[in-house]
């Protein structure tokens, strides 16, 4: 995996080992007498001797003096070269002596690596040879026990537990460094001599433990590293006591990293000049790259944070400052209030010399929103400032359970390898996210600043106060808060219909697509190692999580499911939980109204079982009232092997809340639910007639398909031509995404999807259309190099024209307020319009080609803010070079994040090959484009059927540089491998990927694995079912 293969490939370092000696040194840094006096002071071995002591007494004591000075000044020699060579995180496990509180960390490092750094270390011979052969002799103990040493387990020993972490933190902006001390309180729960916690490329300088509140320390044998699971170690002389308390105090200087994980810096220009920041990202595992730590969700402490700057900058962490102190050459030190209690990879802390904007909630928070100075003046902050406020309110109320730290911080930053991070009390925000300028911001763009700060302030809940026990249970957290961004946004705008309408295509049809893969996995999966945690933040557990929340809470009802959850939060606040706890909760709230459902078995089918069922409803032809329900796991190809080879896809079984419903010409009954449980089972439906259909899932509520007899099917069809409003807005969508992926899939004839099309237009709600668009949109892919691709274009123009003409173009709504009362009109027209343009309708063509072309000439953008993307890309697409050059400068001069996103996204539509791999060479170069939009363009690249094998080819000459850069990023590596292949179609495409996977190099597996999977469906679509699609389409258009 990506993490190993990059220690592999750090050169050899030299262990820490200073001599005890040098302690003598430590006047300067306030060592307390006590407890830390004696593990600092030397300790000289002495031999007993019997010598004769009358005549030759004085020339003994002589020889002896004599003797000890020389030993000394050997050792102050020895400790000076020791302190050069220093220890280093990645270097090979080694011994190392106590370590000496050397004033070197409180001064800024060299201008390059700190000491210790693999560029800058040598060698010790001998000695470290020895130190080497003390570990072996520890390995080999273990060994005897048929035991994995306590450092050589993927999970870290549970025999110590963090209470507090002090830690004071010296940030050097000016070569990217800083110094940090740690202090520990660690309660001992079985005896051991060994202190294992997770620390990574750092330099350690020094290392001491005491005894807390009683005299005298417990003296360090030696110190090592243990790069394969990232830890350091520290060897005592004897066991530290049960129930016992001890400090453990490290000193240690690293890098403010040019890359996006741990502490990291990044930068932006303001009035030409380039200003510099440094942040942090620990989530999942990256707080031991800034300090020594217990860096697992399970260890809870308080934390004291100090961070010592340079005046012109100022600092944020968790919690508000509780004194500052200046000093006179122009440094200040800021004293943070200690934290509850809380896990290590939501502690923050930023340096920066941002503006704020700030605003208070009913209860008292502090809201603030730090960004740019100029982003701030202008007023770009100040929508995310005031839902921020409304939301902490909405939350409060909701869950019953007051926000729990005295302010809340929102940090737009420029660069950040996610949309944004739920710190406790410091969330921080890549740009894009959280800026709005109202101006040139269009609705959905506000709709997705919306929709990220509601996931993170339910996280502030949700994974900050109550938090997952380990990494398999993430989407207990990531779930819920996914969950909450459609119901958060219902309340801020009720009429949007977020949480019964655009969930539906936005979350529970885009993760049917991939867990509907043979290659996906339970939304619950072991993790042993840290290699196996970036792997578990995926859609799965983030949409999946979120569907399968939202199928509970409509079979709970939703007051009990909210009642349940304030128990949750209320039961595990600043502590840990994992899904049984959550179960628990939820039927103990079931009882209490009477109901009696045991949530644990029935959710366990949901949450460790990767997939998800397809229920398939046939009429009996002998007795019109009785149904036969069956359920299978629904793949995409069936020709794939199952993942876990011992369990075909038979053995899969859920217990479904189906809820279903009969329907004629005017009317549809009220639904009924049926819990299926078995493979096939029959049922009686007293209303079902000979003219009635029947529809399954009503609402699309729960996480399967339904698929029905030809008969049921065309009944369907014909009712959505006749009256399609008798059937639901959310049941017209879910059968035209149902029917889709049913027929993708081979288990319905390929006509009957496009024939469900042809109702719309008629349709005149949002969500079908938009149902139908992101179906469409990979049936395109599969198309758009194919022959006949002209004959399926011209059918999706007939059924998009009429009502193109209908609802036509907005104006220029440069004067309206951005958030307009007809959200759902003009989203409609904004997806009718894409589809014209999209297809080729010459007028959308015409229309987006004169308003580029008016933007050129008058220097003044008058194109109507919710189709900018569209025009932008369509005008690149048809027109000339200099059309590509026009967007490209006006993407280099533009302030706003939102208008440069669509402008960097709009170049890569260009029908010019050459436009196409410049910027694909352009993309890497992160003064021209941030490193988290670099993925973008090289996946919008590879959607254009004009660049899809110019980003393949780019992807896989790139694929080291690219891994580098992205593979300890969580999602990034996995959006990229995706994004690249996954509309790949060719049986030589198929080779390609095969034969690039044998040679490559390190990191993505899962993703690959996922991608064969996917192009070999593809591959597999395009032999079987082409064909029977392009002749129904023929004769469809004939006639």
């Amino acid at each position: 995996m990506a993490l190993e293969e990059k220690r592999e490939k750090r050169p050899p370092v030299t262990p820490m080992m200073i001599e005890e000696e040098a302690a003598l040194r430590n006047g300067s840094r306030g060592l307390p007498p006590g407890p830390w006096a004696e593990a600092a002071g030397p300790r000289p071995r002495t031999t007993e001797r019997h010598i004769a002591v009358h005549k030759r007494l004085v020339l003994g004591f002589a020889v002896s003096i004599l003797a000890l000075l020389a030993v000394t000044m050997i050792a102050v020699l020895l400790s000076v070269r020791f302190e050069e060579c220093g220890a280093a995180a990645d270097g090979p496990p080694r011994a190392g002596g106590n370590g000496s509180l050397s004033g070197a960390a409180r001064q800024p490092p060299g201008a390059g690596q700190p000491p210790g750094r693999p560029d800058e270390e040598e060698t010790r011979g001998g000695e470290a040879a020895e130190e080497e052969e003390e570990e072996d002799e520890d390995e080999e103990e273990w060994q005897r026990r048929r035991e994995l040493p306590p450092w050589a387990r993927p999970r870290l020993p549970r025999h110590l537990r963090p209470l507090h972490y002090n830690l004071m933190l010296s940030a050097f902006m000016e070569n990217f460094t800083f110094s940090g001390e740690v202090n520990v309180q660690l309660e001992v729960r079985n005896a051991s001599r060994y202190i294992v916690l997770h620390a990574h490329r750092m330099h350690i300088e020094a290392v001491r433990v005491a005894e807390d509140k009683l005299a005298g320390g417990v003296r360090v044998a030696r110190t090592f590293f243990y790069p394969q699971t990232q830890v350091f170690v520290v060897v005592l002389n004897r066991s530290l006591e049960v129930q016992r308390s001890y400090n453990l105090k490290i000193i240690y200087n690293a890098l403010i990293e040019n890359e996006l994980l741990g502490f990291f810096r990044s930068s932006y220009v303001l009035h030409g000049e380039r200003r510099f920041l440094g942040v942090t990202q620990f989530s999942p595992t990256h707080a031991r790259k800034a300090f020594p730590c217990f860096d697992e969700p399970i260890y809870k402490a308080t934390f004291k944070i100090s961070i010592r700057h340079q005046a012109t900058y100022l600092s944020l962490s968790n919690m508000p400052v509780e004194t500052s102190v200046f000093e006179e050459d122009g440094w200040v030190t800021d004293h943070f209030s200690q934290t509850p209690l809380m896990s290590t990879y939501y502690l923050a802390w930023a340096v920066c010399n941002f503006t704020y904007k700030e605003t208070v909630t009913k209860s008292g928070v502090i809201v603030r929103l730090y960004a740019r100075p100029d982003a701030i003046r202008r007023g770009s902050g100040d929508y995310a400032l005031n839902i921020t406020r409304r939301l902490i309110e909405f939350y409060e109320d909701y869950f019953k359970v007051p926000y729990s730290l005295p302010k809340l911080d929102l940090l737009a930053v420029p660069k950040h390898p996610y949309a944004a991070m739920e710190n406790w009390g410091l969330s921080v925000f890549v740009e894009q996210r959280i800026l709005l300028d109202p101006s040139i911001s269009s609705i959905l763009y506000l709709l997705d600043v919306t929709m990220v700060i509601v996931h993170e302030l339910c996280h502030q809940w949700f994974g900050d106060l109550v938090t997952p026990v380990w990494w398999e249970d993430v989407w207990l957290k990531e779930g819920f808060a996914h969950y909450f961004e459609f119901v958060g946004t219902d309340y801020l705008y009720p009429g949007w219909n977020m949480e019964k309408q655009r969930f539906l295509t936005d979350v529970l049809h885009e993760v049917m697509l991939l867990d509907g893969l043979a290659s996906s996995h339970p939304v619950s999966q072991e993790v042993q190692q840290a290699s196996d945690i970036d792997r578990v933040f995926d859609w799965i557990a983030y949409k999946k999580g979120a569907a399968l929340i939202r199928m509970l809470a409509n079979f709970m009802g939703h007051s009990v499911f909210q009642m349940g959850l304030q128990d949750y939060l209320t039961i595990h606040k600043y502590g840990n939980a994992a899904r049984n706890d959550l179960w628990n909760t939820l039927s103990k709230a079931l009882k209490r109204v009477g109901k009696s459902v045991n949530i644990q078995e029935v959710m366990d089918q949901w949450t460790l079982q990767m997939g998800y069922p397809v229920i398939t409803i046939l009429g009996n032809e002998t007795t019109d009232s009785i149904i036969v329900i069956s359920q299978e796991r629904f793949v995409y190809d069936s020709d794939t092997k199952p993942k876990d080879p011992g369990r075909g896809d038979n053995s899969y079984l859920w217990q479904i809340p189906l809820t279903i419903a009969v329907g004629n010409t005017s009317h549809i009954s009220s639904e009924a639910i049926i819990w299926v449980s078995n493979k096939s089972e029959h049922h009686r439906i007293p209303a079902l007639e000979e003219a009635s259909w029947l529809l399954g899932n009503i609402n699309q509520t729960g996480y399967f398909r339904v698929n029905y007899d030809i008969r049921n099917w065309r009944l369907l069809i014909n009712q959505l031509t006749r009256n399609h409003e008798v059937i639901s807005v959310s049941n017209r969508a879910g059968l035209i995404d149902d029917a889709f992926n049913l027929a993708r899939a081979g288990y319905l004839p390929q006509n009957i999807p496009l024939e469900i099309m042809r109702y719309l237009s008629e349709e005149k709600d949002f969500l079908p259309w938009h149902a139908a668009s992101r179906a469409l949109y990979p049936l395109d892919k599969l198309l758009d190099r194919t022959e006949s691709y002209n004959i399926f274009n011209e059918y999706i123009l007939r059924q998009v024209a009429s009502m193109y003409l209908k609802l036509g173009w907005p104006t220029n709504n440069l004067n309206k307020s951005l958030v307009q009362a007809s959200y759902q009109h003009e989203e409609l027209r904004r997806e009718v319009i894409m589809l014209a343009c999209s297809f080729g309708n010459k007028h959308c063509h015409q229309q987006a080609a004169t308003l580029i072309s008016d933007w050129i000439s008058s220097n003044r953008n008058r194109i109507p803010l919710n189709v900018r993307d569209i025009v932008y890309c369509t005008g690149v697409s048809l027109m000339d070079e200099d059309v590509w050059e026009f967007i490209w400068m006006k993407f280099h001069s533009t302030t706003a994040v939102s208008e440069k996103k669509i402008l960097l996204e709009a170049l890569t539509c260009s029908d010019d090959r050459n436009l196409l791999n410049r910027l694909l060479n352009l993309s890497l170069n992160s003064e021209v484009v941030l490193d988290q939009d670099a993925i973008d363009v090289i996946i919008h690249v590879a959607r254009n059927p004009h660049g899809r094998d110019l980003a393949w080819k780019f992807f896989r000459e790139k694929w080291k540089i690219l891994n580098a850069r992205y593979g300890e990023a969580l999602f990034m590596n996995s959006k990229l491998v995706s994004g690249v292949t996954e509309f790949l179609n060719t049986e030589g495409e198929l080779r390609e990927l095969k034969n690039f996977i044998k040679s490559y190099e390190g990191g993505a597996a899962v993703s690959f694995s996922r991608a064969v999977e996917t192009v070999e469906a593809n591959v597999r679509w395009q032999r079987l079912y082409k064909e029977e699609l392009f002749q129904w389409l023929r004769k469809s258009l004939t006639q």
